[in-house]
Parts: C-alpha cells; structure tokens; sequence
C-alpha cells in the first residue's frame, strides 16, 4: 500500500544475499513478488518480468497479493479477469494470496464503494476455483475447508517441495478489514481463527513429516500497523512456531513495498528467534521479484536475490 522513495532501493541491493545454484539434488529455486502492478505505465513492466521469470529454471512463483493500487481504482470483475489471464501466463506454477486492494480496500469512495465481503466471494470464485495453482503447469495444493460456521478458506494454501513445507494465509495490509463495522469484524475474527489453524497445521505437518524448513506468505506488513491486535498476534504465532519447530521458518510478505531479508521476530520474552526470517518483496513503484535458492542441506536452507524489474519516476 504504502508508496516510497528510489533511495530505499539502493539499501535493500546492499543487504541482498548473493544467489547461488542450488548445491544439493533436492535444492531449488522459487520466485516471489506482491504489489504489482498497480498502474497503466505498471503492467508492461509486470508482463515483461511474468517474462523474465519464465526464463529462470523456477518450481514454483508466489504472489503476494495488492494486484491493483489502493485508491482510485475500482474492484471490478474485469480486473480480476485480466489478473488472472496474467497470472497464468506464467510458465511456471503460481500461488496467490490476496491483498487488502483488491478487497478490503473496495470500501472505499474512490474504489468505487463496493462491499469487502462480496468482492472476497468474488475473488474466490476467480482465482481459487479448485485445488490447483495458477499458471501453464500447475500441480495440486491443499485447501482449508469450513470450519463451523465461518465457511471455508479456499485461498488458504498448503504444499510441500523436497522436504520444504509452504503455507499461504489471507491476511490482508493496513487494518486486515478490522474496526469498520460490527459485520466486518466478525468477517475478521473467524479469518483470524482459520489463518492460526492453518499455520498450526502446517507446522505440525511439517513436523511430522521432517520438512527442513517451512514458508508463510502472506500480504500484510504486521509491524507495519501496530494498531491491529491480529498483526501481533500473527508475529507471536510465527516466533512461536519457529522456536518449537526449531528450524528455519521463513515470513513472506508484501504491503509496505521495501525490499527486506532480515530476523525482526522475537518470542513472549523478548529474545531474538534467529531461525525465524522475514523476506518483504517489493512493490509499486518498483516493479520486482525476489529469487529464492533452497537448500534443505545447507545450515540457513535459503539464499534470496533481488530482481529489480524497473523503477518508475
């Protein structure tokens, strides 16, 4: 959501990881990008790198959510139709998660005032019709059924790569669709619920199974907004999962568009969880994606490498 300045990039390329193919037979490569494309002068840059991608020797790409700008721009079925067109012209296997633009977001006067919770249906129905991925070669995931009487979660992702566990989760930028109205908020609390269930279930399984590492995508930045209970409670559930998984759990997110690799995640008493890292991809009006190299027998089990597309004055 949050637009920024071309300095930031110049610091996030001096901290970037150097890419390396991967070492061992189970090793591979997957991509990442959010953000994008939230304009008319966007989407050739957004084409060109769904290009570039299917060029590299890719398992998989995520996409992180915010496929449209924030404001000024309406929620429509046509929108999600092009997306999804684009989506699967990649080359490769695409997960989606979707961001607060294309849904929460709708509420807005200048997004046309649609309803958040009717777009999300919406959305469903475009993008998550069966268990496949998106793309030109997909494979199967799993998804997360109803539960009570909240409904199902079909966005909600799970699969596994040689010995890599992945997990997708709707959590969406800004204020997750919380503190609007009594409606939305009941909307958020059992998405809340269902997005805890999901990582506990991908952790166990992942445990069970003797992953080597386990990914969470998502949309939202949660140190970005401290003024949403969810988001703290999402930092607590990964630092806390991480620590009893102890193994490298990695946190992928878009929302606030400033390419990061770092460990910010701490457990209940303060202490740093250096096996829980967090990669932010990047966003308009940077157009890029970020190369991850997994190694399941290396010591970190990821490298990443930023792949800036263009930059837009």
């Amino acid at each position: 959501m949050k637009r920024i300045s071309a300095a930031a990039v110049a610091l996030s390329l001096a901290s970037a990881s150097c890419a390396v193919s991967p070492p061992s037979p189970e090793g591979f490569v997957f991509g990442v990008m959010g953000d994008t494309p939230y304009t008319a002068g966007e989407e050739p840059r957004f084409v060109e790198m769904i290009g570039r991608m299917n060029a590299e020797p890719l398992a998989f790409v995520i996409h992180v959510g915010d496929i449209k700008a924030g404001g000024n721009s309406r929620c429509t079925d046509e929108l999600y139709a092009k997306r999804l067109a684009q989506f699967n012209a990649s080359r490769h296997p695409l997960i989606y998660t979707p961001g607060d633009n294309e849904w929460t977001d709708c509420r807005r006067r200048t997004n046309g005032g649609d309803d958040p919770l009717e777009r999300l249906a919406r959305i469903r129905e475009v993008f998550f019709k069966g268990r496949t991925t998106l793309g030109l070669a997909t494979f199967d995931t799993a998804g997360e059924g109803a539960a009570g009487d909240c409904g199902a979660y079909p966005e909600n992702r799970a699969w596994a790569y040689r010995r890599v566990r992945f997990d997708t989760i709707n959590v969406p930028g800004d204020d997750n669709n919380e503190g609007i109205d009594e409606r939305l908020d009941a909307e958020a609390r059992c998405r809340n619920e269902a997005n805890e269930r999901w990582i506990d279930a991908a952790a166990a399984k992942a445990e069970q199974e003797g992953d080597r590492a386990l990914v969470i995508a998502t949309q939202a930045d949660p140190w970005h907004n401290a003024k949403t209970r969810e988001f703290h409670v999402l930092i607590a559930k990964v630092a806390e999962v991480a620590r009893r998984l102890g193994r490298p759990v990695l946190f992928v997110h878009g929302d606030t568009h400033v390419y990061r690799w770092d460990a910010p995640f701490r457990d209940r008493y303060g202490e740093p969880v250096p096996n829980a890292l967090r990669l932010e991809v990047y966003g308009s009006p940077f157009v890029g994606w970020v190369r991850v190299t997994v190694d399941p027998d290396s010591p970190g089990v990821f490298i990443v490498e930023p792949k800036l597309v263009a930059i837009k004055p």
